[in-house]
């Protein structure tokens, strides 16, 4: 019950952070600095806290916060590069879709967990179910009524579709691995979640906030212009992730990380009913297979 509890609660505001930062229509290396920021100042308070009262052991304790941040940064690195070059559309439900099963696939190979038959098929069901709301979000452009593309076109759009399946498979494969490995910190470690998670935002901010200086000014014109947004990502983001490091405390990773889905169903229909984006009938069809999918999660 506490489980079910903590990954809703990561949904909810996973949710609410992506669309505040896709209603400020901001991203970049400046941005995530400033919201890494405003988490690390934030969460100080609890972190400091909690690696006082749990002191971590040495070298172990640091190669997992170091591999956590350079896979978290990894992560911002590739999708915001996949964007750049390829479709939203083709990215977004690849990755989210292969990060899950992916997840599942290596729990059972790397952390020994055995999920039963049902389990699966509400993974499967869940995966299914962001692939559909993923695809619901494509604007790619076609040519205009009427008018043949030319082969120079469909050969740009070849390659853009191409360069979308590769990005999308790479970001789903990080999201597996930084999945497993924070699973295994928190659970076979037996590091605490809150100091854990904050350690690791600490070194993501060393490392994006002297690229983000470099850009003259980005940073300053980023807080000034989107402060709600950096703020509402740099306290929600954390908040959501920390929680999801607890689920993995109490409920396999097989069930957990195809559960926390259930953000994008929140996600696809705040992106029909408040943003105004196509396709709602697709969402919706989605979002039900997702939702199908996490009752057969809880069934199992």
């Amino acid at each position: 019950m506490i489980a079910a509890l903590l990954i809703g609660g990561a949904a909810l505001a996973h949710a609410t952070w992506n669309i505040a930062m896709k209603r400020a229509g901001t991203s970049g290396t400046a941005f995530i600095a400033a919201t890494l920021v405003v988490g690390v100042v934030a969460f100080a308070p609890f972190g400091i806290a909690s690696l006082v009262s749990a002191p971590p052991a040495g070298s172990v304790w640091l190669a997992l916060v170091a591999g956590s941040a350079a896979l978290q940064l990894a992560y911002f690195l590739l999708l915001q590069r996949g964007y750049r070059l390829a479709d939203v559309g083709v990215v977004y439900p690849l990755a989210r879709g292969t990060g899950p099963l992916l997840s599942v696939v290596g729990a059972i190979v790397l952390l020994g967990e055995r999920p039963g038959p049902i389990v699966l098929a509400g993974a499967a069901l869940v995966v299914a179910g962001v692939v559909i709301i993923g695809l619901a979000g494509s604007r790619t452009a076609g040519p205009p009524l009427g008018a043949a593309p030319d082969r120079a076109q469909l050969a740009d759009a070849a390659a853009r579709r191409w360069r979308g399946v590769r990005y999308g498979a790479a970001v789903g494969v990080v999201i597996a691995t930084y999945t497993l490995w924070d699973a295994a910190a928190v659970t076979r470690a037996g590091l605490e979640p809150v100091g854990y998670y904050w350690a690791s935002m600490v070194v993501q901010a060393a490392v994006l906030l002297p690229l983000a200086v470099r850009e003259r000014g980005a940073l300053a014109l980023t807080v000034r212009e989107h402060p709600l947004a950096v703020t509402l990502v740099g306290l929600l983001s954390p908040l959501a992730y920390v929680a999801v490091l607890a689920a993995y405390q109490l409920a396999p990773v097989s069930i957990v990380a195809p559960a926390r889905e259930v953000s994008v169903v929140l996600i696809a229909l705040a992106g029909w009913l408040v943003l105004r984006e196509p396709h709602p009938v697709r969402r919706l069809i989605g979002s039900v297979v997702v939702l199908a999918g996490i009752v057969v999660l809880a069934l199992g």
